[in-house]
C-alpha cells in the first residue's frame, strides 16, 4: 500500500502496554488487515526494546513513549506517577507519530485506542481523526465501571445484593475487586473509571466479547453508548480458520516453553491433564501456592502448571522433582495450543478475561480461582450464567484450601456436574466460532466498521 489509491483506509492501533491488552487488540488488527485496511500498531519504546524478535508481519509497528523508556512501569515510583507521565509524554509522541504517518502516502484515518489511555482520543480528535475505543474486558465489567463512573452505583457497597441494570444480581464479592474492596489500588481504580471520561466522543466503541455471550448487557449499554462486540479476539486458526497464517498472538513478553509443553502433552491420554495458569499479572501468596500444590498432588492426575519465573520461589521445596512423574512446571506456555490439545481436561484459572474467552472458544471446562480486578465477575458468569465451570470457594481467611480445589477438579473431570459443564463448554465453543466466521455477529460488526472507514472521506486536518 504505497499510494493513497491502494490504501483504502489506515488505522493506528494503540493498546495499553500490558500483555493482556496487546493480545486482543493485535488480533483485531489482523482482522482489519485481512479486510484490506492498513494497520500500524503503536507500542512503547520500552516494550519494543524487550521484544526484539517481534516484527508485526503485514502490520507496521511504530513506537511511542510512556516516559519510562528504560524500564517501563517498573521504573516509575508509583501507579500515579506512571499514569501522569504516560499521559504527558504519550500525548506528545502519539501526535508526533500521527503527523509522521500523515506524510507516508496513507495517512491515519482512525485511532483505535485502549480506554485505559483516554488521552489518545483527545489527540485523535485534535488532529481531526476518527477515534474508536477498544475495551479489553467483558461488557459486564465495563457496565459496572460505567455505572460507578456515572454515580449510579454508590461506593462503598452496602447490603447483601448488588443490582446493576443489564446484569444478574450479584453478591458484593462477585463484583470487581476495586468495587467490593473499596479503596484498594486507588490508582488503578481511577484508571478503570477514567475509561469513560470522554468515551461518548468516540466514533465507535468495540468490546472483546460476542453478542450471544453477553446479549442482555450489550443491549443495555447500547442504549447510552455505541458499543459493538467484535470478539472473541483470539487467533483465527482456533476459531473460524479464515486467516490461515494466524496461529498465535505473535507478541509475547514472556518466552513460552513450547516444545517442552507439546512433547509432554503428546504423551498423555485424552482428557487426562489439569492445566493450571494464573496469567501474566496475578500473584498467589506463598500459602495459596502451597494449597494449590498439595491439591495437584492429591488429585493424582497429570498436570501442567505455569509458574512465572518471578513466582517460582513460592513453590514448596523439591515439589517439581517430587511430582515429575505426574506434572510439568514451566515458566510460560503457548496457552492456546495447550487448551486446544486433546489431553487437557480442565483449566484451573484466575478467570482473567482473555483466559476466560480462550477456554470458552476452545470448549475447556474451568475451575475458577479469581484473584482480583475483573476476575470475580468473570467467574460469576462462567459458573452461573454460561455454566462452563465451577468456582473454588475461598474460606474466611481468603484462601482456597486444597480440599476445595480437589473437590472442584473431581467434579469437573468425573462427576455429573462435570458432564453438564462439558456440554455447555462445547456449546459455547461452537457459538464463539460462528460469531467470528463469515456473516457471524462479530464479523458483521467489523465489516460495518470497515465499510464506514472506506466510504467516508478522510477527515484529518494534519
Amino acid at each position: 500500500m504505497d499510494t493513497d489509491q491502494e490504501c483504502k483506509a489506515h488505522c493506528l492501533i494503540l493498546p495499553h502496554p500490558t500483555q493482556g491488552h496487546i493480545n486482543p487488540m493485535l488480533q483485531f488488527a489482523k482482522r482489519l488487515t485481512c479486510k484490506h485496511i492498513k494497520v500500524t500498531l503503536a507500542l512503547t519504546r520500552f516494550l519494543l526494546s524487550t521484544t526484539p524478535g517481534f516484527s508485526g508481519g503485514s502490520i507496521s509497528v511504530r513506537a511511542i513513549s510512556d516516559g519510562f523508556d528504560e524500564g517501563g512501569r517498573a521504573q516509575a515510583k508509583s501507579s500515579d506517577e506512571y499514569q501522569a507521565r504516560f499521559q504527558k509524554i504519550g500525548q506528545e509522541t502519539l501526535a508526533d507519530l500521527l503527523q509522521d504517518l500523515a506524510g507516508s502516502g496513507c495517512p491515519v484515518d482512525c485511532v483505535v485506542y485502549d480506554p485505559f489511555m483516554p488521552w489518545a482520543l483527545d489527540v485523535a480528535k485534535g488532529l481531526g481523526l476518527f477515534a474508536a475505543a477498544f475495551f479489553t474486558q467483558s461488557c459486564a465489567v465495563d457496565n459496572i465501571y460505567h455505572h460507578v463512573y456515572r454515580g449510579e452505583l454508590e461506593l462503598p457497597l452496602s447490603g447483601g445484593e448488588v443490582v446493576v441494570p443489564g446484569l444478574p444480581a450479584m453478591r458484593p464479592d462477585e463484583m470487581p475487586s476495586f468495587i467490593y474492596d473499596h479503596g484498594s489500588y486507588p490508582g488503578t481504580f481511577q484508571m478503570v473509571l477514567n475509561q469513560f471520561r470522554n468515551v461518548d466522543k468516540a466514533d465507535w466503541i468495540f468490546i472483546n466479547t460476542f453478542d450471544e455471550l453477553e446479549e442482555e448487557v450489550l443491549e443495555w449499554m447500547s442504549r447510552s453508548l455505541r458499543v459493538k462486540a467484535i470478539g472473541p479476539a483470539i487467533p483465527s486458526m482456533y476459531l473460524d480458520k479464515r486467516l490461515q497464517d494466524d496461529r498465535e498472538y505473535d507478541f509475547t513478553i514472556f518466552k513460552p516453553d513450547t516444545n517442552a509443553c507439546k512433547n509432554w502433552l503428546n504423551q498423555r491420554q485424552p482428557k487426562s491433564v489439569i492445566y493450571v495458569s494464573f496469567g501474566s499479572l496475578a500473584q498467589l501468596t506463598a500459602e495459596q501456592t502451597l494449597e494449590l500444590a498439595c491439591a495437584l498432588r492429591a488429585c493424582g492426575n497429570h498436570f501442567l502448571w505455569v509458574v512465572r519465573s518471578s513466582e517460582e520461589a513460592k513453590l514448596p521445596e523439591n515439589f517439581s522433582e517430587e511430582t515429575s512423574e505426574k506434572g510439568l512446571i514451566v515458566s510460560w506456555c503457548p496457552q492456546l495450543e495447550v487448551l486446544a490439545h486433546e489431553a487437557v481436561a480442565c483449566f484451573i484459572t484466575h478467570c482473567g478475561w482473555n483466559s476466560t474467552l480462550e477456554s470458552l472458544s476452545l470448549g475447556v471446562p474451568i475451575v475458577g480461582m479469581p484473584q482480583w480486578t475483573d476476575q470475580s465477575t468473570n467467574a460469576k458468569f462462567v459458573t452461573e450464567v454460561w455454566g462452563t465451570g465451577i468456582r473454588a470457594q475461598a474460606d474466611e481467611e481468603g484462601l482456597v484450601r486444597r480440599e476445595e480445589i480437589v473437590r472442584c477438579v473431581k467434579n469437573v473431570m468425573e462427576g455429573e456436574e462435570g458432564k453438564v459443564v462439558s456440554t455447555n463448554a462445547a456449546k459455547w465453543s461452537s457459538i464463539a466460532r460462528a460469531a467470528v466466521d463469515e456473516g457471524g455477529s462479530s464479523d458483521r460488526n467489523i465489516e460495518e466498521f470497515v465499510r464506514a472507514l472506506t466510504m467516508n472521506p478522510r477527515t484529518g486536518v494534519i
